[in-house]
């Protein structure tokens, strides 16, 4: 089937994000990992491409997007959203700005719009100012972020530096007026230049709002929950058929494995509770395993029942992540986790796990690519934003979630494998 709507997004916890909101509509979705080698062949109606550049050189950056929008051209697409995180996570660099404005050029569009909210997760943009629940984004634990550590919560203040031409505000008084008002809104911004356009949007009704009056647009971009009342608008609109596929869900075994490389204040929260759970768990330490190399915890590995969900993590606090990166510097401490847990995660594959619950954007990236996993099909959600995933690995069918490191309740790695158990 020719895809509708072609999206790009900046790692892999965005991408199923994403996917699982599109998938509310009950229309297939695929996600890709990377961008195919081969040329689009039964594709879905929402195809997600998921890059893994959220830090990446600016120019790398760039030239994945370029690369992943020509796929995405090829498969049929004439509409396009690049996601990024609903914290905006980034540098004074980018890479939200240079990608829109790269896609924009591609797409020989004037103006696009950027709208991160996502307030079933509590993410509000008010006045140009991102919230997180009651929080301004600067004074949220994101302040502390490993990687990207946001010190504005100003998009305005945030996004200029990495555009190169004029940003402005359609604020919540416009919003609140309705598609027509925000439609008027835009162009007259278009008219006087600005081709950046935050939008405020303080509740899901305002999401819809935006989504209809932007649903036009060659390109918008986001967090994921402004895309979700896209496919209903297709549908009003003729471009998606009533009878478009749907997903079939596999029968997947119970025997599960969690993983968890985000340092992130709910991430510390969710690891608190399975362990209250009384699971079997094995905390890894990159100041150790840059001593001792993998072994010690794939040997602990081949030791547990698989049909107890054991947990390996490198959770911890914000303090303790900042000693081990003074340590060995930031990529190194990243990099060592990434690889063990990828490696944990084939290990457990080949002893029998079919269900991998992942935690963490740079984990579920390294996981991925490690289980050889290049398409996803899009179950259930367990959480708003956190869906189930169905691929293929090593010959056998796998059941893949993906979390991002704020997303879901303190209860999320049991609650994944209850979604799973009652499918």
């Amino acid at each position: 089937m020719t895809t509708i709507l072609g999206c790009i997004a900046d790692d892999f916890t965005g991408a199923t994000d994403l996917a699982g909101l599109l998938a509310r509509s009950g229309v297939r979705v695929s996600l890709r990992i990377g961008i195919p080698s081969e040329p689009p062949d039964e594709t879905s109606p929402f195809e997600v491409i998921a890059l893994k550049s959220r830090t990446a050189p600016v120019d790398q950056a760039v030239a994945e997007a370029r690369a992943a929008l020509a796929w995405l051209q090829r498969a049929g697409a004439q509409r396009f959203f690049w996601k990024y995180c609903s914290t905006f996570d980034s540098t004074p660099e980018g890479n939200i700005g240079p990608v829109a404005e790269a896609l924009m050029a591609e797409l020989g569009t004037e103006q696009t719009i950027y709208c991160p909210a996502f307030p079933e997760n509590g993410r509000a943009i008010f006045m140009g100012n991102l919230f997180v629940g009651q929080q301004p984004l600067a004074e949220s634990p994101m302040k502390d972020h490993p990687l990207t550590p946001m010190r504005d919560s100003n998009l305005l203040r945030l996004l200029a530096p990495q555009v190169t031409r004029p940003v402005g505000l359609a604020d919540r008084l416009t919003v609140d007026k309705g598609a027509d008002a925000l439609r008027n809104a835009l162009d007259e911004h278009a008219r006087n230049g600005i081709a950046h356009v935050v939008v405020d949007a303080v509740a899901d009704a305002d999401l819809s709002v935006i989504a209809k009056a932007c649903r036009h647009m060659p390109l918008m971009t986001g967090g994921s929950a402004v895309a979700m009342p896209l496919p209903a608008l297709y549908l009003a609109d003729g471009l998606l058929s009533a009878d478009a596929p749907r997903m079939a869900v596999p029968q997947i075994p119970p025997h599960s494995v969690v993983l968890s490389g985000s340092c992130s204040a709910m991430t510390n929260r969710q690891v608190a509770a399975y362990l209250d759970t009384g699971a079997p768990a094995y905390q890894l330490d990159p100041l150790t395993l840059a001593q001792t190399g993998q072994e010690p915890v794939l040997d602990w590995l081949a030791g547990q029942d698989l049909g107890r969900a054991p947990l390996m993590y490198a959770t911890a606090d914000p303090d303790s992540v900042r000693a081990t990166q003074k340590e060995l510097g930031v990529a190194k401490a990243g990099e060592i986790i990434e690889k063990t847990l990828a490696a944990c995660a084939v290990a457990a594959r080949d002893a029998g796990a079919r269900r991998i619950i992942v935690a963490g954007g740079e984990t579920s990236g390294a996981v991925t690519q490690a289980l050889g996993a290049d398409r996803l099909d899009i179950g259930a959600e367990i959480a708003p934003g956190v869906p189930w995933t169905f691929c293929r690995s090593g010959g056998h069918h796998i059941a893949l979630t993906l979390k991002s490191g704020n997303f879901g309740e303190a209860t999320f790695f049991t609650d994944a494998q209850e979604v799973l158990n009652t499918q």
